[in-house]
Order: structure tokens, then C-alpha cells, then sequence
């Protein structure tokens, strides 16, 4: 679905609610890099969401208000008016849009990964088969992982990947670098920053399972401040502060070159 046209961001019409408080709410869940996390020098929130939306906030004439919360809570937070919009990002999946509607931004997947010192025993995808491989429960890799194991090594008459839920992106790191873990599944802007933080630690194991998109998220009664937000978007995909904010964090291979609405598979 493409966007709605609309003449220009600053002109969009946004809901009374945003209006009157002069900001967006804004849920955020700040743990993965380089989306959305922490500096660890200054422990100011920082990542691609982080620029996307202050830039966004900035055509549409409001101030973000973030409100730091789990990824669980994220969708009911949306859902019962806590939050306008979810920022974190979360991948834009038919089974989500019961309830949410979303403003896709950026091209992401479930790819797998594993350390330097099994580089050679695990070489593409194929080789996840048989091997203990990790990914946040709470997350879309988890089942995809799954399902992927049934269909590409169960059905092929190979033993089953044995996969592991973990408490989340950094928890699966850990678990991989020690040991827990032959190989895990995360998204490919986050396995880029890994790769980036410690040079020679982590190397891709094949393709990704699965390509979707990210987006921000949007209460499905909501269609205006989508629609406003996706037109601020826009503008900023015109101005250059989106390549811009991608380049930072270099996930330029990741762009998008038009925002679509509920367009993730």
C-alpha cells in the first residue's frame, strides 16, 4: 500500500491530541543497537530511531516525548492510548496489523551468525541443522527459527536446529560468545553493529531466513497521525536526513527509497 499524498509534512493534519500537547509520545525500548540504545559513555539514548524520529518530529512542528518501556509492553502501551506511536523497532507483520497499522521505513530479515571459531563448521544456513541456535523469545526471529527448522532440515530428513529462546539481543550475544549458543538469528542491522563494536568476533552464516520490514507502529483506529507521520517521512527521505541517519549507523544497504504503509510480509 503506498503512501497517501499529501502537499507537505507541515501541512499534514494531525490528531487534536498531538496538537493541543504540541508533542508525540513516543514508546521506545532502548537495548538494541544500533536502532535504539544507550551510549555507554554518556548513557544518552542514541540510533537510527532515535535521529529517524526527532527528524520527524521536527517536519511535522512537535516535540518527542519518549516514553522508555520493555518490547512487551510496547503494543498494549499503543493500544490503550499510553503511547502514540511505537519507535522502537518492530517488524511490520500481517499478524500484528489486527491491531496496529505501520509506517515501514527500513528492510530487515532474521539473519544467522555465529562466532569466528566455528566459521568453518558453520558456513551457510544448511548448517544450522543439528546445532543449538539462539533468539530472543519475545521476538519474531524465534518462531521464524523455528519453523525454518521444521521446513529446511526436519522435512529434509536432517536432525532439528535445537533453538533456544533468549531474554533478548544481548543476552544472545552473550550466550554466543559463551558457548550457550552454536550460532544465533538476529536482524542484519544488529549483527552489522556487532560485527563494527568487535572487529573478527562474528561472522554471517548464510542468507537470512526471512525478509521483512520495519516500521513504526500506530494504533489501527489511528490513520491520521500514520498518515502525517508517513508524509513527515517522506520529507525526510527528500531533505537527506534519513540517508544521512542511515550512513551514521551504516545500515545504507538497508534504506528504503519510498515509505509504504502496512506493505511487511
Amino acid at each position: 500500500m503506498l503512501v497517501p499524498a499529501v502537499a507537505s509534512a507541515q501541512s499534514a493534519n494531525l490528531p487534536e491530541k498531538v496538537k493541543a500537547a504540541g508533542a508525540i509520545t513516543v514508546g521506545i525500548e532502548s537495548t538494541y543497537p544500533p536502532m535504539a540504545y544507550k551510549d555507554p559513555k554518556t548513557n544518552e539514548r542514541i540510533g537510527v530511531n532515535i535521529d529517524l524520529v526527532e527528524s520527524i518530529a521536527k517536519e511535522l512542528g512537535v516535540k518527542v516525548k519518549w516514553e522508555e518501556m520493555s518490547f512487551e509492553q510496547l503494543m498494549t502501551s499503543l493500544t490503550t492510548g499510553r503511547i502514540d506511536m511505537i519507535g522502537t523497532a518492530i517488524s511490520d507483520l500481517p499478524s500484528r496489523r489486527e491491531k496496529l497499522t505501520f509506517v515501514d521505513y527500513l528492510v530487515t530479515g532474521s539473519q544467522p551468525f555465529t562466532v569466528t571459531s566455528k566459521k568453518d563448521s558453520i558456513k551457510t544456513e544448511a548448517d544450522l541443522c543439528g546445532k543449538t541456535v539462539g533468539a530472543p523469545r519475545t521476538t519474531n526471529y524465534f518462531p521464524v527459527l523455528q519453523a525454518w527448522s521444521e521446513k529446511n532440515c526436519v522435512a529434509a530428513g536432517k536432525p532439528a536446529a535445537s533453538v533456544n529462546g533468549t531474554a533478548g539481543a544481548t543476552a544472545t550475544r552473550l550466550d554466543l560468545k559463551q558457548g550457550r549458543l552454536d550460532a544465533a538469528v538476529l536482524g542484519p542491522e544488529y549483527v552489522a553493529y556487532l560485527m563494527a563494536d568487535e572487529p573478527n568476533t562474528y561472522v554471517l552464516a548464510g542468507e537470512p531466513l526471512t525478509k521483512t520490514l520495519f516500521g513504526f507502529a500506530f494504533n489501527k483506529n489511528d490513520a491520521a497521525l500514520r498518515d502525517a507521520v508517513a508524509a513527515a517521512l517522506t520529507a525526510t527521505i527528500k531533505s537527506g536526513a534519513y540517508k544521512q541517519a542511515l550512513q551514521k549507523f551504516g545500515l545504507e544497504r538497508q534504506a528504503v527509497t519510498d515509505v509504504k504503509i502496512d506493505a511487511g510480509t
